[in-house]
């Protein structure tokens, strides 16, 4: 075997290794964080009165409130693709291509806020509309969910919507 060759062959299987550690490392944490999450709300028949929407962004990624770089992988919550979001006197529906949908009912919501980033996406100022909710009753701590609307006005309107649904509530701080 010429030098060459194995050398080809070295980085074949450490590029191999490399995929394999990281697809172990994401099973892992999506073992992890399937306690938070153990099932996503369901949407009711009746959404209400639509408060905003659908608006075109890009769901970025689910993590611990408060924790920005803590991603949850349950339920398919790590998944980074493009979404409409839709704002309802019932809550927050969240259509997402290539992943589950996901509901954030308004009882369940929290705070909404502006945020620079999150796992996944960093865009500096407050460019990402940061969710945050409580998917389990019994967890306090409660979950952030990131999306980054297509046009800079939908932001505005996306958090004003939001904020009619959590009155009164202030915005998680980072480390609570």
């Amino acid at each position: 075997m010429t030098r060459q060759a194995l050398s080809t062959v070295v980085l074949l299987l450490v590029v191999l290794v490399v995929f394999w550690g990281m697809r172990a490392g994401w099973r892992a944490r999506t073992r992890r964080s399937s306690a938070l999450v153990t099932s996503l709300p369901e949407a009711p028949s009746d959404l209400g009165a639509a408060r905003l929407g659908p608006v075109d962004a890009t769901y970025v990624s689910t993590t611990r409130a408060g924790d920005w770089l803590d991603r949850v992988t349950a339920q398919g919550l790590g998944v980074r693709s493009p979404a409409q979001v839709a704002v309802f006197d019932a809550g927050v529906r969240i259509s997402r291509q290539g992943a589950t949908d996901l509901f954030v009912p308004a009882a369940a919501l929290r705070a909404a806020a502006g945020a620079p980033g999150m796992a996944g996406k960093v865009v500096g100022g407050e460019g990402l509309v940061v969710l945050t909710w409580q998917a389990d009753p019994a967890d306090s701590r409660g979950l952030d969910t990131g999306l980054r609307p297509k046009h800079a006005a939908d932001r505005e309107r996306l958090l004003a919507a939001l904020e009619t649904l959590t009155p009164g509530q202030a915005p998680a701080q980072e480390g609570s």
